[in-house]
């Protein structure tokens, strides 16, 4: 799968997908501190599903409407961040494609997916 990881996002979490075999882009690497905007419009241009700890990007997505090719909001509190990694690889390897055009909230032990954002 193909995934662009917001400057927010664990970087554990972009080591664990790579090494699962996805397409990850971190814009930690390729471009920190770009507007929420701009990643959200990199992320469709580029087919990839945006994963990020920003719920801003749940306004961007609801109430400005702007568009998304799916949405990762990962919300781990400090004391379970070391088995985020692997619930988002995990999250992957469960639904796959299933993922894609939806808005999904990933918290310890329990993943939310919703429709289309």
């Amino acid at each position: 799968m193909r995934f662009l990881a917001d400057e927010s996002c664990d970087f554990g979490v972009v080591r664990g997908l790579r090494a699962a075999g996805h397409d990850v882009t971190a814009m930690a690497e390729l471009s920190p501190r770009a507007p929420d905007p701009a990643v959200l419009e990199m992320a469709v241009r580029e087919e990839r599903i945006l994963l990020t700890e920003d719920k801003g990007f749940g306004q961007l997505v609801y109430s400005r409407q702007m568009q998304a090719g799916g949405v990762i909001l990962l919300r781990f509190p400090a004391t379970a961040r070391r088995s985020l990694p692997q619930a988002v690889a995990d999250l992957a390897e469960r639904y796959g494609r299933h993922l894609i055009g939806r808005f999904v909230v990933v918290q310890p032990g329990r993943a939310r997916i919703g429709g289309e954002p």
